[in-house]
């Protein structure tokens, strides 16, 4: 899937290579956080020593930063999506109709925070295994 930059997702990537020194593969911004894909070997960059470069790229943006590590294998991609949370099993299942289905299964005490008020964190891993994986459905268990 092609990912399309306008001026201001630009911008934001110009801003948080500068802040990190970290590489900057894709980023998506929500009302009140914006989540940026950076190439496994950078997450800890990215982040910083005490998680100083998200601090200060929360009080630059006004908003909750994240960031997931960017990986080939799509299994794996999926995994660093929900890093926070205690991942028991990914399975990747192709249908017939070539439609791919990610199964994410979390600790029972981890699922409500996995999917997310609304389903929010749900549609985030969605978006993200789609963008750069083709995975069309992510559910969590």
């Amino acid at each position: 899937m092609e990912i399309k930059l306008d001026a201001d997702t630009l911008r934001l990537f110009t801003l948080f290579e500068n802040v990190t020194r970290a590489r900057v593969k894709d980023c998506l911004e929500e009302e009140d956080r914006l989540v940026f894909v950076v190439p496994e070997e950078d997450v800890g960059k990215a982040i910083g020593k005490q998680a100083a470069n998200l601090r200060r790229l929360k009080d630059i943006l006004k908003k909750e930063v994240e960031v997931v590590g960017y990986s080939e294998d799509r299994q794996k991609f999926v995994a660093n999506i929900f890093r926070k949370y205690e991942v028991e099993s990914i399975e990747i299942d192709e249908r017939n109709d070539g439609v791919v289905q990610a199964r994410v299964r979390v600790a029972a005490r981890d699922k409500g925070r996995a999917i997310g008020r609304g389903g929010r964190n749900v549609q985030l891993a969605r978006t993200l295994a789609k963008r750069h994986h083709g995975v069309h459905d992510v559910i969590v268990e």
